[in-house]
C-alpha cells in the first residue's frame, strides 16, 4: 500500500513538473525596438581640475540636451552644458580663487553597455552605457580673474614704475568671450520608471587646451561633472509579442512514420512515405502610428515570408491589416488598416517577386476583439502562411 502511494505521488510530481515546463515553453516574449527621440535635464556639480585640494573648486552644474536612440545599443545626442567653473592660484601663501561663465554644445555618441553584453531587454530595471564626442566651450565674464591678476602683479612687482610693464601672473589671463574645443567622455546609468521615462546618473570628463583657468600650466586643462537627472522618450519605444513556441522543424527532411503491425507469424515493419507538409508562418510587421509605411526595422519580416514561401511553392499567405482603435474614428482606421495589408502585399509581389495569386489581402479596421492587448501593437498587419 505504501508502495502504491510513493508510485502516485512520483507520477503525479513527474506530471506537475511536466506541464509546468510545457506551459512555460508554450509562449515566448519577443522584443522589438522602435527608433525614437528623447529629451534630457539634468543638475549637479563639476570640480574644475587647479592647484588646490579637491572639493576647493566646486560649483554647481546643469545641462538639457535631445538624443535619438538609432537601435538597442547606439545612438547620438546634442547636449548643452554649462554655468561655471572656478581657477585658483597661491602665491606667497595666500590663495586667491574666481570664477567664471561658460556654456558648451557637444554632440555624443551613445553606446549601451547592457543589450550590447546582455542582449535588448528594455523592462530591465537598470541600464548603464558610455558617450563620447567633441564640441566647443564658450565662456565669458573673467573678471574675477582678471582682478586677481591685477592685484598680484602689482604687489609681487611694485619696484616697476611703469604699471604696464608689469608682468602678468596669470600667464594666460583672458577676458571678454573666448571659445575652446572641448572633448567629452563619461558613463551613465539610467533606473526604468516607465517604458518613456527614465531617472539617472551621469559622470563626465571634459578636456581643453591650457589656458581655460587663466593660467599657463603647458598641459590640458580638465573639469568633471556630476550629474542627475530625467529623460523622457517620445512614441513607442518598444513593443512587446507573445508568440507560442514551435518545436524546431527541418523543412528540408521527409517525414517517416514506422508502424510495427503484429501478426500471428511474424513482426512486419511497414514504413510510410507522408508528404513533406510546412508548419505554418506567422511573422506581425508593426507600423508607426497613422502611417502604412513598412520601416526598414520591419521588412525583413517580410523578407522572411517571401523565402519561406520561394520553399515551399504549394503555400499562400493572408495578410490581414489592423490598426488601433484608440486612434482615430472607424472610417479612417478602416482605410489605415487596408493600406496596411496592401503595403506588405505590393513589398511581396514588387520586391521578392511573389505571385499576386498566391496572396489574400483582408483589412479588419478597428475591430472590438483586437489581436493584442497594447494599443500600440494593433498597428499591424498579420501574415500567416500555410
Amino acid at each position: 500500500m505504501k508502495i502504491n502511494k510513493l508510485l502516485f505521488s512520483a507520477s503525479f510530481a513527474l506530471c506537475a513538473a511536466f506541464m509546468a515546463n510545457a506551459q512555460s515553453a508554450a509562449e515566448e516574449t519577443e522584443y522589438v525596438f522602435q527608433p525614437h527621440w528623447y529629451i534630457q535635464g539634468q543638475v549637479g556639480m563639476q570640480e574644475t581640475l587647479g592647484e588646490t585640494s579637491f572639493g576647493r573648486l566646486t560649483s554647481f552644474n546643469a545641462q538639457i540636451g535631445a538624443g535619438y536612440r538609432f537601435n538597442p545599443i547606439f545612438g547620438a545626442r546634442l547636449v548643452l552644458n554649462g554655468l561655471n567653473s572656478k581657477g585658483s592660484i597661491t602665491v606667497d601663501g595666500n590663495r586667491s580663487d574666481w570664477k567664471w561663465n561658460y556654456i558648451a554644445p557637444t554632440v555624443n555618441a551613445t553606446m549601451d553597455l547592457t543589450n550590447l553584453i546582455g542582449g535588448y531587454n528594455p523592462e530591465r530595471l537598470v541600464s548603464a552605457g558610455l558617450f563620447a564626442g567633441i564640441g566647443a566651450n564658450i565662456a565669458w565674464h573673467n573678471n574675477e580673474a582678471n582682478d586677481v591678476n591685477s592685484i598680484l602683479k602689482n604687489n609681487l612687482y611694485a619696484d616697476i614704475q611703469e604699471a604696464n610693464a608689469r608682468p602678468d601672473v596669470l600667464r594666460n589671463i583672458w577676458s571678454g568671450t573666448k571659445a575652446r574645443f572641448v572633448t567629452q567622455f563619461g558613463a551613465f546609468v539610467d533606473f526604468n520608471v516607465t517604458s518613456n521615462l527614465k531617472v539617472g546618473l551621469e559622470l563626465q570628463a571634459n578636456v581643453l587646451p591650457d589656458g581655460y583657468n587663466s593660467k599657463k600650466a603647458g598641459n590640458a586643462d580638465w573639469y568633471f561633472n556630476g550629474l542627475v537627472g530625467v529623460k523622457y522618450a517620445f512614441g513607442t519605444t518598444f513593443t512587446k509579442n507573445k508568440r507560442k513556441a514551435r518545436a524546431a522543424v527541418d523543412n528540408n527532411e521527409t517525414n517517416v512514420v514506422e508502424r510495427i503491425v503484429e501478426v500471428p507469424v511474424e513482426k512486419i515493419v511497414e514504413k510510410v512515405v507522408i508528404k513533406e507538409v510546412p508548419a505554418p508562418l506567422s511573422r506581425d510587421v508593426f507600423f508607426k502610428i497613422s502611417t502604412c509605411k513598412i520601416t526598414k526595422d520591419e521588412m525583413y519580416k517580410v523578407a522572411e515570408v517571401a523565402r519561406y514561401m520561394k520553399q515551399h511553392p504549394d503555400t499562400k499567405v493572408t495578410v490581414t491589416g489592423y490598426a488601433d482603435k484608440g486612434t482615430g474614428n472607424m472610417d479612417i482606421n478602416l482605410r489605415l488598416s487596408k493600406q496596411r495589408s496592401e503595403a506588405v502585399v505590393k513589398a511581396l509581389t514588387s520586391e521578392y517577386g511573389i505571385a499576386a495569386d498566391r496572396i489574400i489581402a483582408k483589412s479588419m479596421g478597428e475591430i472590438e476583439d483586437q489581436p493584442y492587448s497594447t494599443p500600440a501593437q494593433n498597428r499591424v498587419a498579420i501574415c500567416i502562411v500555410e
